[in-house]
């Protein structure tokens, strides 16, 4: 299996914290950064042989500069050639432009998502069905959902309605940006960018994609944090890395 992390956004609903450095690489207590404690997590899983780290040209120093610190993980940076927001690819067409050159299934994350559950049960119920699971978080809050897509999922886990960022959500299941694609899944992904045009959101994807085929929905416990403000990176940042949240913590 192939870990591909996704890190090429600019995170402009952050600045001006990211204005010069990468969301995923913002610090987050323990003297970690946000990716630490997603490349953690994934280094827990026997299965993955490859991590691939997906970023862009304007931060490639910097990645570079992280990666330094797994030498054991081997981590491979593909670099997309964007400087701004307005040249990025989009997270769904350099995930394909990844994976379609790859025999592999696929584990992927976007870089700044944090959680503290293990992903051993994700990849326990990927083989179980060998079809494409998606990781939920069940935020208990309606109002909290619509910034999320919804899931609907059945006893069994398939998923039977996705909605993104919904009016009135069906569900407080949200999804969480980590997946796990069979190869199978290529040739699907290649049909949706051709036929939609849609090279961003995943969760777009995923909508279309359940329609079609098997999507399994597969539960996060503990806690998950999806640092897309400034306010929720200062919950993650108190939560988790038990740190006081100040400007000054960042060098501004």
């Amino acid at each position: 299996m192939t870990a591909v992390i996704l890190a090429g956004g600019y995170g402009k609903r952050l600045w001006p914290l990211t204005k010069t450095t990468p969301k995923p690489l913002l610090p987050l207590g323990k003297g970690k950064v946000i990716l630490d404690f997603v490349i953690e997590k994934v280094l827990e899983l026997e299965e993955v042989r490859d991590i691939v780290l997906s970023t862009n040209l304007r931060f490639k120093r910097q990645f570079e500069d992280w990666v330094k610190k797994y030498p054991q993980a081997k981590i491979e940076l593909v670099v997309e050639q964007s400087t701004r927001e307005e040249e990025k690819p989009g997270a769904l067409k350099a995930l394909h432009d990844i994976i379609s050159r790859r025999s592999s299934d696929y584990l992927v994350l976007a870089g700044d998502n944090v959680f503290t559950s293990s992903l051993r049960g994700l990849i326990e119920r990927y083989e179980a069905v060998g079809d494409a699971v998606i990781a939920v978080y069940d935020v208990k809050d309606a109002e909290l959902a619509k910034l999320y897509g919804v899931v609907e999922a059945a006893p069994d886990g398939r998923i039977t309605g996705f909605e993104e960022k919904p009016d009135n959500p069906r569900s407080t299941l949200v999804s969480t940006g980590i997946y796990v694609f069979p190869e199978k899944i290529i040739p699907l992904m290649s049909e949706y960018l051709r036929e939609t045009g849609k090279r961003d959101r995943l969760g777009d994807f995923i909508q279309w994609l359940h329609r079609r085929t098997f999507v399994y929905a597969y539960p996060l416990q503990g806690e998950w944090w999806d640092i897309g403000s400034v306010e929720a990176y200062r919950r993650a940042l108190e939560n988790l890395g038990k740190t006081k949240f100040s400007w000054d913590l960042l060098s501004l």
